[in-house]
């Protein structure tokens, strides 16, 4: 084992879950291990604590599991597509609450806070948190 590599069990810790959300989360492909023991042990970045505590944020907030890896597997070079995107929803939002009559005004505006998060969980994401 590498002096950068931890077991499952040891990332679990540190991201605060159970070994089996670990496994789960590889499983779905949302996390790599870095290398395999002689034992066949799967080995991970410690930085894979912080993903892991990202995409239980995003779970949070509805995000499902499809939509967090269809996000990971896009990388950074679909950054600038997925944020004009979201401005253009917000503009739509926005043009929507101006006419919307005032009994749907409220689920609008719980809709702005909720879009309004994941903007806010998005901006906190480290830069080098590993993307597969």
């Amino acid at each position: 084992m590498t002096e950068r590599s931890i077991r499952i069990g040891e990332l679990a810790s540190l991201a605060e879950v159970s070994p089996r959300t670990v496994d789960y989360y590889t499983n779905l492909g949302l996390l790599t291990p870095t290398e395999r023991t002689a034992g066949n042990y799967r080995l991970y970045d410690p930085a894979d604590a912080e993903r892991i505590v990202l995409i239980k944020k995003l779970e949070n907030q509805g995000i499902s599991l499809d939509e967090i890896a269809a996000a990971f597997a896009g990388g950074a070079g679909e950054l600038a597509t997925s944020l004009a995107s979201l401005d253009d929803d917000l503009k739509t939002l926005q043009a929507a609450v101006d006419i919307t009559p005032t009994a749907l005004q409220g689920l609008l505006a719980i809709i702005a806070g909720r879009v309004h998060t994941l903007v806010t969980i998005a901006l906190q994401v480290p830069p080098d948190i590993p993307i597969l």
